[in-house]
Protein backbone atom coordinates (compact mmCIF):
# COMPACT_ATOMS: atom_id res chain seq x y z
CA UNK A 1 0.00 0.00 0.00
CA UNK A 2 1.36 3.42 -1.12
CA UNK A 3 0.69 6.88 1.01
CA UNK A 4 1.22 10.13 -0.70
CA UNK A 5 -0.91 12.27 0.79
CA UNK A 6 -1.20 12.68 4.85
CA UNK A 7 -4.74 13.71 5.86
CA UNK A 8 -5.65 15.03 10.09
CA UNK A 9 -6.40 11.17 11.17
CA UNK A 10 -2.79 10.09 9.88
CA UNK A 11 -1.33 13.22 11.14
CA UNK A 12 -2.61 12.33 14.44
CA UNK A 13 -1.71 9.05 15.06
CA UNK A 14 1.96 8.99 13.76
CA UNK A 15 2.38 12.30 16.23
CA UNK A 16 0.48 10.07 19.19
CA UNK A 17 3.23 7.17 18.30
CA UNK A 18 5.83 9.78 18.36
CA UNK A 19 4.99 10.55 21.69
CA UNK A 20 4.63 7.06 23.00
CA UNK A 21 8.13 5.90 21.43
CA UNK A 22 9.81 8.93 23.10
CA UNK A 23 8.08 7.95 26.43
CA UNK A 24 9.29 4.29 26.19
CA UNK A 25 13.09 5.59 25.63
CA UNK A 26 12.83 8.97 27.99
CA UNK A 27 15.26 6.81 30.62
CA UNK A 28 17.63 5.94 27.88
CA UNK A 29 17.81 9.90 26.79
CA UNK A 30 18.36 11.18 30.44
CA UNK A 31 21.52 8.59 30.68
CA UNK A 32 23.08 10.52 27.87
CA UNK A 33 22.68 14.06 29.72
CA UNK A 34 26.67 15.35 29.98
CA UNK A 35 26.82 16.34 33.19
CA UNK A 36 26.50 13.29 35.89
CA UNK A 37 24.29 15.60 38.24
CA UNK A 38 20.70 14.76 39.49
CA UNK A 39 18.77 17.02 36.52
CA UNK A 40 15.57 17.75 35.38
CA UNK A 41 17.10 15.28 32.65
CA UNK A 42 16.27 16.02 28.49
CA UNK A 43 14.47 12.45 28.40
CA UNK A 44 11.96 13.66 30.71
CA UNK A 45 11.63 16.99 29.84
CA UNK A 46 10.87 16.26 26.19
CA UNK A 47 8.85 13.42 27.11
CA UNK A 48 6.12 15.79 29.61
CA UNK A 49 6.52 18.52 26.51
CA UNK A 50 5.74 15.92 23.49
CA UNK A 51 3.31 14.01 25.99
CA UNK A 52 1.53 17.47 26.68
CA UNK A 53 1.21 17.85 22.68
CA UNK A 54 -0.08 14.80 22.31
CA UNK A 55 -3.15 15.39 24.67
CA UNK A 56 -3.76 18.12 22.64
CA UNK A 57 -3.86 15.98 19.09
CA UNK A 58 -6.06 13.47 21.23
CA UNK A 59 -8.64 16.06 21.53
CA UNK A 60 -9.32 17.48 17.76
CA UNK A 61 -12.22 15.54 15.98
CA UNK A 62 -11.10 17.15 12.16
CA UNK A 63 -9.50 15.48 9.75
CA UNK A 64 -7.43 18.53 9.03
CA UNK A 65 -3.62 18.17 8.48
CA UNK A 66 -2.89 21.97 9.84
CA UNK A 67 -5.73 21.99 12.53
CA UNK A 68 -4.24 18.94 14.10
CA UNK A 69 -0.24 20.25 13.80
CA UNK A 70 -2.27 23.15 15.67
CA UNK A 71 -3.13 21.59 17.73
CA UNK A 72 0.05 19.66 18.85
CA UNK A 73 1.79 23.07 18.35
CA UNK A 74 -0.48 24.69 20.91
CA UNK A 75 -0.31 21.30 23.58
CA UNK A 76 3.73 21.61 23.46
CA UNK A 77 3.71 25.12 23.82
CA UNK A 78 2.20 25.22 27.29
CA UNK A 79 3.63 21.69 28.58
CA UNK A 80 7.20 22.75 27.52
CA UNK A 81 9.68 21.84 30.27
CA UNK A 82 13.50 22.40 29.98
CA UNK A 83 15.67 24.21 27.46
CA UNK A 84 15.19 21.01 25.15
CA UNK A 85 11.24 20.89 25.83
CA UNK A 86 11.19 24.62 24.73
CA UNK A 87 12.94 23.87 21.34
CA UNK A 88 11.14 20.75 20.88
CA UNK A 89 7.53 23.47 20.64
CA UNK A 90 9.13 26.07 18.73
CA UNK A 91 10.00 23.25 15.87
CA UNK A 92 6.44 22.00 15.76
CA UNK A 93 5.13 25.71 16.30
CA UNK A 94 7.22 26.53 13.03
CA UNK A 95 6.27 23.31 11.58
CA UNK A 96 2.93 24.10 12.30
CA UNK A 97 2.77 27.90 11.07
CA UNK A 98 4.12 25.88 7.52
CA UNK A 99 1.41 23.67 7.06
CA UNK A 100 -1.71 25.48 9.04
CA UNK A 101 -4.11 25.94 6.11
CA UNK A 102 -3.23 22.57 4.20
CA UNK A 103 -6.00 19.84 5.26
CA UNK A 104 -3.75 16.53 3.15
CA UNK A 105 0.25 17.03 3.20
CA UNK A 106 2.57 15.89 0.06
CA UNK A 107 6.17 14.89 0.90
CA UNK A 108 7.08 18.78 -0.42
CA UNK A 109 4.31 19.87 1.92
CA UNK A 110 6.16 18.01 4.72
CA UNK A 111 9.74 18.76 4.20
CA UNK A 112 8.95 22.33 3.97
CA UNK A 113 7.30 21.74 7.62
CA UNK A 114 10.72 20.75 8.84
CA UNK A 115 12.29 23.34 7.29
CA UNK A 116 10.04 25.87 9.25
CA UNK A 117 10.38 24.00 12.44
CA UNK A 118 14.14 24.59 12.14
CA UNK A 119 13.49 28.20 11.14
CA UNK A 120 11.56 29.12 14.30
CA UNK A 121 13.62 26.93 16.58
CA UNK A 122 16.88 28.72 15.71
CA UNK A 123 15.43 32.05 15.91
CA UNK A 124 14.04 31.08 19.31
CA UNK A 125 17.78 30.46 21.04
CA UNK A 126 19.66 33.47 21.31
CA UNK A 127 22.69 31.37 20.84
CA UNK A 128 22.40 28.28 18.84
CA UNK A 129 24.98 26.06 19.63
CA UNK A 130 25.92 23.00 16.88
CA UNK A 131 25.99 19.66 17.78
CA UNK A 132 22.82 19.77 19.97
CA UNK A 133 19.03 19.27 18.67
CA UNK A 134 18.92 21.93 16.45
CA UNK A 135 21.78 20.59 14.61
CA UNK A 136 19.72 17.47 14.28
CA UNK A 137 16.61 19.60 13.13
CA UNK A 138 18.63 20.97 10.69
CA UNK A 139 20.27 18.13 9.03
CA UNK A 140 17.21 16.22 8.43
CA UNK A 141 15.44 19.00 7.24
CA UNK A 142 17.80 20.12 4.69
CA UNK A 143 18.31 16.00 3.73
CA UNK A 144 14.03 16.23 3.47
CA UNK A 145 14.61 18.80 0.75
CA UNK A 146 15.96 16.11 -2.07
CA UNK A 147 14.38 13.17 -0.50
CA UNK A 148 10.79 15.03 -1.35
CA UNK A 149 11.59 16.17 -4.78
CA UNK A 150 12.41 12.24 -6.05
CA UNK A 151 9.98 10.88 -3.39
CA UNK A 152 6.49 11.50 -3.51
CA UNK A 153 5.57 8.75 -1.09
CA UNK A 154 5.62 9.04 2.94
CA UNK A 155 7.20 5.64 4.29
CA UNK A 156 10.59 6.20 2.18
CA UNK A 157 10.26 9.34 2.47
CA UNK A 158 10.13 9.49 6.31
CA UNK A 159 12.55 6.48 6.11
CA UNK A 160 15.25 8.91 4.72
CA UNK A 161 14.52 11.74 7.08
CA UNK A 162 15.36 8.95 10.21
CA UNK A 163 17.98 7.80 8.58
CA UNK A 164 19.79 11.61 8.03
CA UNK A 165 18.66 12.31 11.81
CA UNK A 166 20.71 9.60 12.58
CA UNK A 167 23.75 10.56 10.43
CA UNK A 168 23.37 13.94 12.49
CA UNK A 169 23.38 12.30 15.60
CA UNK A 170 26.27 10.79 15.15
CA UNK A 171 28.32 12.98 14.43
CA UNK A 172 27.16 15.70 17.27
CA UNK A 173 30.41 14.36 19.10
CA UNK A 174 32.36 16.03 16.47
CA UNK A 175 30.85 19.30 17.12
CA UNK A 176 30.79 19.53 20.60
CA UNK A 177 33.99 18.62 22.22
CA UNK A 178 32.00 18.02 25.93
CA UNK A 179 30.26 15.22 24.45
CA UNK A 180 32.99 13.19 22.89
CA UNK A 181 35.55 13.73 25.90
CA UNK A 182 32.48 12.15 27.76
CA UNK A 183 31.74 9.42 25.26
CA UNK A 184 27.63 10.61 24.35
CA UNK A 185 25.76 11.77 21.30
CA UNK A 186 23.37 14.50 22.53
CA UNK A 187 20.57 13.80 24.35
CA UNK A 188 18.02 16.21 22.67
CA UNK A 189 19.29 15.33 19.35
CA UNK A 190 18.33 11.63 20.42
CA UNK A 191 15.22 12.31 21.33
CA UNK A 192 14.02 14.43 18.26
CA UNK A 193 15.12 10.77 16.54
CA UNK A 194 12.91 9.00 18.77
CA UNK A 195 9.79 10.70 18.09
CA UNK A 196 10.88 10.88 14.28
CA UNK A 197 11.18 6.69 14.53
CA UNK A 198 7.73 7.07 16.22
CA UNK A 199 6.32 8.52 13.15
CA UNK A 200 7.96 6.23 10.58
CA UNK A 201 6.93 3.36 12.50
CA UNK A 202 3.59 4.55 12.60
CA UNK A 203 3.16 4.63 8.73
CA UNK A 204 4.77 0.99 8.42
CA UNK A 205 2.32 -0.12 11.31
CA UNK A 206 5.00 -1.74 13.48
CA UNK A 207 4.81 -1.36 17.21
CA UNK A 208 1.68 -0.09 17.21
CA UNK A 209 0.43 0.87 21.03
CA UNK A 210 -2.79 1.79 22.45
CA UNK A 211 -2.63 5.53 22.32
CA UNK A 212 -4.17 5.94 25.70
CA UNK A 213 -0.26 4.77 27.26
CA UNK A 214 0.72 8.47 25.87
CA UNK A 215 -0.68 9.95 29.18
CA UNK A 216 2.36 9.79 31.58
CA UNK A 217 1.08 8.09 34.40
CA UNK A 218 -2.59 7.11 33.26
CA UNK A 219 -1.48 3.78 33.62
CA UNK A 220 -1.01 3.94 37.87
CA UNK A 221 -4.09 5.93 38.18
CA UNK A 222 -7.57 6.39 37.11
CA UNK A 223 -7.44 10.28 37.43
CA UNK A 224 -11.45 10.36 37.45
CA UNK A 225 -11.51 10.02 41.68
CA UNK A 226 -10.46 13.51 41.08
CA UNK A 227 -13.73 14.95 39.12
CA UNK A 228 -15.91 12.71 42.26
CA UNK A 229 -16.63 15.52 44.41
CA UNK A 230 -16.11 18.37 43.26
CA UNK A 231 -19.68 19.31 42.79
CA UNK A 232 -20.23 18.79 46.22
CA UNK A 233 -17.50 20.58 47.91
CA UNK A 234 -15.93 24.23 48.17
CA UNK A 235 -12.82 25.12 46.94
CA UNK A 236 -11.22 26.13 50.37
CA UNK A 237 -12.41 22.55 51.66
CA UNK A 238 -9.96 21.31 49.88
CA UNK A 239 -6.87 19.77 52.63
CA UNK A 240 -4.44 18.37 50.65
CA UNK A 241 -4.03 20.98 47.35
CA UNK A 242 -1.07 19.45 45.02
CA UNK A 243 -2.50 16.31 42.81
CA UNK A 244 1.55 14.59 43.29
CA UNK A 245 2.74 11.93 40.93
CA UNK A 246 6.07 10.82 39.93
CA UNK A 247 8.19 7.77 40.16
CA UNK A 248 11.70 6.51 41.62
CA UNK A 249 14.12 4.52 40.22
CA UNK A 250 15.87 2.73 42.43
CA UNK A 251 19.64 3.11 42.84
CA UNK A 252 21.62 0.48 44.86
CA UNK A 253 23.59 2.64 46.74
CA UNK A 254 21.54 4.87 48.38
CA UNK A 255 19.76 1.45 48.86
CA UNK A 256 22.28 0.27 51.09
CA UNK A 257 21.62 3.72 53.03
CA UNK A 258 18.20 3.28 53.10
CA UNK A 259 16.46 -0.31 52.32
CA UNK A 260 13.27 0.05 50.73
CA UNK A 261 10.44 -1.10 52.59
CA UNK A 262 7.08 -0.44 50.81
CA UNK A 263 4.91 -0.79 53.77
CA UNK A 264 6.68 1.45 56.06
CA UNK A 265 7.22 4.04 52.68
CA UNK A 266 3.69 4.23 52.32
CA UNK A 267 3.15 5.34 55.95
CA UNK A 268 5.49 8.11 55.64
CA UNK A 269 3.46 8.97 52.60
CA UNK A 270 -0.06 8.83 54.73
CA UNK A 271 1.38 11.40 56.77
CA UNK A 272 1.67 13.78 54.27
CA UNK A 273 -1.75 13.61 52.68
CA UNK A 274 -4.61 11.36 51.19
CA UNK A 275 -5.67 9.32 48.45
CA UNK A 276 -2.38 7.36 48.16
CA UNK A 277 -1.01 5.07 46.03
CA UNK A 278 2.06 3.47 46.07
CA UNK A 279 2.87 0.42 43.70
CA UNK A 280 6.61 -0.78 43.17
CA UNK A 281 8.77 -3.72 41.45
CA UNK A 282 12.40 -4.13 41.48
CA UNK A 283 13.63 -1.52 39.67
CA UNK A 284 10.92 1.29 40.22
CA UNK A 285 8.39 3.13 42.86
CA UNK A 286 5.38 4.80 41.16
CA UNK A 287 3.39 7.31 43.75
CA UNK A 288 0.25 8.61 43.59
CA UNK A 289 -0.67 11.37 46.87
CA UNK A 290 -2.66 14.86 47.06
CA UNK A 291 -0.47 16.16 49.20
CA UNK A 292 -0.10 19.94 50.70
CA UNK A 293 3.26 19.95 50.46
CA UNK A 294 4.59 17.86 47.44
CA UNK A 295 8.18 18.77 47.86
CA UNK A 296 8.05 16.54 51.16
CA UNK A 297 6.78 13.66 49.04
CA UNK A 298 9.51 14.06 46.79
CA UNK A 299 12.38 14.25 48.71
CA UNK A 300 11.17 10.79 50.73
CA UNK A 301 10.81 9.24 47.34
CA UNK A 302 14.52 10.29 46.44
CA UNK A 303 16.21 8.58 49.77
CA UNK A 304 15.74 5.38 47.11
CA UNK A 305 16.84 7.06 44.37
CA UNK A 306 16.00 9.19 40.77
CA UNK A 307 12.90 11.23 40.65
CA UNK A 308 11.42 10.65 37.08
CA UNK A 309 7.94 11.06 35.51
CA UNK A 310 6.98 13.77 37.71
CA UNK A 311 3.83 15.83 38.08
CA UNK A 312 2.31 18.09 39.94
CA UNK A 313 -1.27 19.51 39.94
CA UNK A 314 -3.00 22.40 41.96
CA UNK A 315 -6.44 20.86 42.70
CA UNK A 316 -8.06 24.18 43.72
CA UNK A 317 -7.38 25.61 40.65
CA UNK A 318 -8.50 22.40 38.63
CA UNK A 319 -11.73 22.86 41.32
CA UNK A 320 -12.16 26.48 40.50
CA UNK A 321 -11.82 25.97 36.75
CA UNK A 322 -14.53 22.77 36.63
CA UNK A 323 -17.45 23.66 38.59
CA UNK A 324 -16.42 27.42 39.24
CA UNK A 325 -15.78 29.30 42.72
CA UNK A 326 -19.09 30.72 43.95
CA UNK A 327 -17.23 32.73 46.65
CA UNK A 328 -14.69 34.12 44.38
CA UNK A 329 -17.22 35.61 41.88
CA UNK A 330 -19.05 37.12 44.31
CA UNK A 331 -15.96 39.70 45.80
CA UNK A 332 -15.30 42.84 43.59
CA UNK A 333 -12.03 41.91 41.42
CA UNK A 334 -9.72 43.16 43.34
CA UNK A 335 -7.50 46.00 41.53
CA UNK A 336 -3.91 44.63 40.00
CA UNK A 337 -0.27 45.84 41.86
CA UNK A 338 1.73 47.46 39.48
CA UNK A 339 4.84 45.24 39.82
CA UNK A 340 4.67 41.32 40.54
CA UNK A 341 8.09 38.98 41.27
CA UNK A 342 7.52 35.41 40.15
CA UNK A 343 10.34 33.33 41.29
CA UNK A 344 11.36 29.71 41.08
CA UNK A 345 13.13 27.67 43.81
CA UNK A 346 13.27 24.68 45.93
CA UNK A 347 13.14 24.16 49.69
CA UNK A 348 10.52 25.95 52.17
CA UNK A 349 13.95 27.60 53.41
CA UNK A 350 14.89 29.10 50.14
CA UNK A 351 11.12 29.96 49.35
CA UNK A 352 10.48 32.40 53.15
CA UNK A 353 14.28 33.61 51.63
CA UNK A 354 12.27 34.99 48.39
CA UNK A 355 9.30 36.17 49.94
CA UNK A 356 11.12 37.93 52.67
CA UNK A 357 12.68 39.77 50.00
CA UNK A 358 9.58 40.55 48.31
CA UNK A 359 8.92 37.82 45.59
CA UNK A 360 4.70 37.94 44.55
CA UNK A 361 4.82 34.31 43.88
CA UNK A 362 7.27 31.41 44.43
CA UNK A 363 7.27 28.36 42.48
CA UNK A 364 8.51 25.12 43.76
CA UNK A 365 10.67 23.61 40.96
CA UNK A 366 14.19 23.56 39.59
CA UNK A 367 16.27 20.92 38.94
CA UNK A 368 14.63 17.90 38.83
CA UNK A 369 11.50 19.69 38.46
CA UNK A 370 11.79 22.30 35.61
CA UNK A 371 7.57 24.03 35.29
CA UNK A 372 6.05 24.05 32.56
CA UNK A 373 5.26 27.26 29.86
CA UNK A 374 2.00 26.87 31.68
CA UNK A 375 3.05 26.48 35.17
CA UNK A 376 4.82 29.80 34.85
CA UNK A 377 2.37 31.34 32.90
CA UNK A 378 -0.20 30.79 35.32
CA UNK A 379 2.23 32.05 38.34
CA UNK A 380 2.08 35.90 36.22
CA UNK A 381 -1.51 35.29 36.27
CA UNK A 382 -1.56 34.95 40.36
CA UNK A 383 0.50 37.49 40.40
CA UNK A 384 -1.90 39.87 39.70
CA UNK A 385 0.16 42.87 38.13
CA UNK A 386 0.28 44.99 35.50
CA UNK A 387 4.16 44.45 35.25
CA UNK A 388 6.00 40.92 35.80
CA UNK A 389 9.62 40.02 36.88
CA UNK A 390 10.10 36.34 35.90
CA UNK A 391 13.33 35.38 37.73
CA UNK A 392 13.99 30.97 36.76
CA UNK A 393 16.83 30.88 39.19
CA UNK A 394 18.34 27.39 36.40
CA UNK A 395 19.53 27.98 33.48
CA UNK A 396 17.18 24.93 31.89
CA UNK A 397 14.07 27.28 32.72
CA UNK A 398 14.97 30.17 30.88
CA UNK A 399 13.34 29.71 27.98
CA UNK A 400 10.50 28.11 29.12
CA UNK A 401 10.07 31.50 31.03
CA UNK A 402 10.57 33.64 27.91
CA UNK A 403 8.22 31.41 26.09
CA UNK A 404 5.45 32.44 29.10
CA UNK A 405 6.39 36.21 29.07
CA UNK A 406 5.71 36.34 25.30
CA UNK A 407 2.33 34.75 25.71
CA UNK A 408 1.09 36.72 28.89
CA UNK A 409 -1.43 39.57 28.61
CA UNK A 410 0.50 41.07 30.94
CA UNK A 411 3.87 43.71 30.67
CA UNK A 412 6.52 40.47 31.46
CA UNK A 413 10.35 41.01 31.74
CA UNK A 414 12.41 37.93 31.95
CA UNK A 415 15.92 38.55 33.81
CA UNK A 416 17.73 35.62 32.90
CA UNK A 417 18.74 34.19 36.68
CA UNK A 418 20.80 30.74 36.39
CA UNK A 419 20.70 30.01 39.86
CA UNK A 420 19.18 30.21 43.75
CA UNK A 421 22.40 33.10 44.56
CA UNK A 422 21.89 35.39 41.29
CA UNK A 423 18.28 35.26 41.69
CA UNK A 424 18.52 36.50 45.90
CA UNK A 425 20.95 39.05 44.16
CA UNK A 426 19.10 40.09 41.65
CA UNK A 427 15.88 40.25 44.38
CA UNK A 428 17.86 42.94 45.73
CA UNK A 429 17.28 45.05 42.67
CA UNK A 430 14.36 45.93 42.86
CA UNK A 431 12.46 49.04 43.16
CA UNK A 432 9.18 49.59 43.26
CA UNK A 433 9.79 53.40 42.85
CA UNK A 434 11.81 52.60 39.41
CA UNK A 435 10.11 52.29 35.87
CA UNK A 436 10.68 48.87 34.09
CA UNK A 437 13.29 49.18 32.25
CA UNK A 438 15.39 50.76 35.37
CA UNK A 439 14.36 47.96 37.16
CA UNK A 440 15.29 45.65 34.40
CA UNK A 441 18.98 46.67 34.07
CA UNK A 442 19.61 47.29 37.97
CA UNK A 443 18.18 43.61 38.47
CA UNK A 444 20.64 41.90 35.83
CA UNK A 445 23.55 43.59 36.99
CA UNK A 446 23.44 42.94 40.48
CA UNK A 447 22.84 39.12 39.30
CA UNK A 448 26.22 38.81 37.30
CA UNK A 449 28.01 40.29 40.22
CA UNK A 450 27.51 37.00 42.08
CA UNK A 451 29.68 33.73 42.67
CA UNK A 452 27.44 30.66 42.59
CA UNK A 453 28.48 27.25 44.39
CA UNK A 454 26.59 24.07 44.60
CA UNK A 455 27.56 20.90 46.44
CA UNK A 456 25.55 17.71 44.92
CA UNK A 457 26.71 14.16 43.88
CA UNK A 458 27.44 12.26 40.90
CA UNK A 459 24.64 9.82 39.84
CA UNK A 460 27.32 8.03 37.40
CA UNK A 461 30.68 7.46 37.11
CA UNK A 462 32.31 9.94 34.48
CA UNK A 463 35.34 11.89 33.48
CA UNK A 464 34.88 15.25 32.20
CA UNK A 465 36.90 18.72 32.64
CA UNK A 466 40.11 17.00 33.96
CA UNK A 467 38.15 15.60 36.66
CA UNK A 468 37.27 11.64 37.55
CA UNK A 469 34.38 11.26 39.12
CA UNK A 470 32.55 8.39 40.69
CA UNK A 471 29.10 7.83 41.34
CA UNK A 472 27.69 8.56 44.68
CA UNK A 473 30.69 10.82 45.19
CA UNK A 474 30.17 14.73 45.60
CA UNK A 475 31.06 17.42 43.27
CA UNK A 476 31.87 20.68 44.15
CA UNK A 477 30.00 23.16 41.32
CA UNK A 478 31.27 26.75 40.61
CA UNK A 479 28.90 28.80 38.51
CA UNK A 480 27.99 26.05 36.06
CA UNK A 481 31.58 24.02 36.16
CA UNK A 482 32.35 21.31 38.16
CA UNK A 483 35.66 22.29 39.64
CA UNK A 484 36.13 19.26 42.75
CA UNK A 485 34.94 16.46 43.73
CA UNK A 486 35.05 13.36 46.93
CA UNK A 487 33.04 11.12 48.65
CA UNK A 488 33.07 13.47 51.46
CA UNK A 489 30.72 16.18 51.24
CA UNK A 490 32.57 18.69 53.68
CA UNK A 491 35.57 17.89 51.93
CA UNK A 492 33.95 18.60 48.68
CA UNK A 493 32.77 22.07 50.07
CA UNK A 494 36.02 23.43 51.57
CA UNK A 495 37.84 22.81 48.08
CA UNK A 496 35.42 24.45 46.20
CA UNK A 497 35.35 27.57 48.54
CA UNK A 498 38.98 27.90 48.11
CA UNK A 499 38.76 28.13 44.37
CA UNK A 500 35.74 30.15 44.68
CA UNK A 501 36.67 33.16 47.31
CA UNK A 502 38.47 36.02 46.72
CA UNK A 503 39.94 37.61 49.86
CA UNK A 504 40.97 40.52 48.51
CA UNK A 505 37.70 41.05 46.58
CA UNK A 506 34.75 39.10 47.96
CA UNK A 507 32.99 40.34 51.17
CA UNK A 508 29.50 37.88 51.86
CA UNK A 509 29.45 34.47 51.69
CA UNK A 510 26.05 33.53 51.83
CA UNK A 511 25.30 29.36 52.82
CA UNK A 512 22.06 27.62 52.22
CA UNK A 513 22.14 24.25 53.85
CA UNK A 514 20.45 21.01 51.99
CA UNK A 515 18.10 19.02 53.61
CA UNK A 516 20.25 16.19 53.70
CA UNK A 517 23.15 18.03 56.30
CA UNK A 518 23.56 17.98 59.60
CA UNK A 519 24.27 20.35 61.88
CA UNK A 520 27.71 19.54 62.97
CA UNK A 521 28.59 19.35 59.42
CA UNK A 522 27.05 23.09 59.29
CA UNK A 523 29.19 23.68 62.48
CA UNK A 524 32.65 21.88 61.50
CA UNK A 525 32.18 24.26 57.87
CA UNK A 526 31.22 27.32 59.98
CA UNK A 527 34.40 26.59 62.07
CA UNK A 528 36.74 26.37 58.90
CA UNK A 529 35.65 29.19 56.85
CA UNK A 530 36.05 31.58 60.25
CA UNK A 531 39.40 30.29 60.29
CA UNK A 532 40.38 30.36 56.77
CA UNK A 533 39.03 33.78 56.11
CA UNK A 534 39.45 35.56 59.06
CA UNK A 535 37.63 39.06 57.19
CA UNK A 536 34.41 36.93 55.04
CA UNK A 537 31.46 38.12 56.89
CA UNK A 538 29.40 34.60 56.49
CA UNK A 539 25.20 34.05 56.34
CA UNK A 540 24.32 30.70 56.95
CA UNK A 541 20.52 29.71 56.48
CA UNK A 542 18.65 26.51 56.28
CA UNK A 543 17.27 26.17 52.88
CA UNK A 544 16.14 22.93 52.84
CA UNK A 545 16.87 22.22 49.75
CA UNK A 546 16.97 18.77 47.72
CA UNK A 547 19.24 17.85 45.52
CA UNK A 548 22.14 20.21 46.58
CA UNK A 549 24.04 19.49 49.97
CA UNK A 550 25.31 23.17 49.85
CA UNK A 551 24.40 26.29 47.68
CA UNK A 552 27.09 29.06 48.29
CA UNK A 553 26.77 32.59 47.22
CA UNK A 554 30.02 34.54 47.15
CA UNK A 555 29.72 38.54 46.46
Amino acid sequence: MTLQKLDGKTLAEMILQGAHHLKKNSQMIDALNVFPVPDGDTGTNMNLSMTSGAEEVKTVDENHAGIVSKALAKGLLMGARGNSGVILSQLFRGFSKAIEEKDVLTTNDFSSALQGGVETAYKAVMKPVEGTILTVAKDSAEASIELAEKESEFVPFIEGVVEAAKASLKRTPDLLPVLKEVGVVDSGGQGLLTIYEGLLANLKGEDMPDVEEVASMDDMVNAEHHKLAQDFMNTEDIEFGYCTEFMVKFEEEKLLNNPYDEEQFRQQLSELGDSLLVVSDEDLIKVHVHAEHPGEALSLGQQFGSLINMKIENMREQHTSIVGDKKKKSKPAQEKAEYGIVTVSMGDGIKKLFESLGATVVIQGGQTMNPSTQDLSEAIKEAHANKVFILPNNKNIVMAAEQAAEIADEEVVVIPTKSIPQGMSAMLGFNPEADLEANKNEMTGLMSEVKTGQITYAVRDTQIEGLTIEKGHFMGISDGKISSTDKDALTTAKALLNQMIDEDEDEILTILTGEDVDDKDVSLLEAYIEETFEDLEVEIHNGGQPIYSYIFSVE
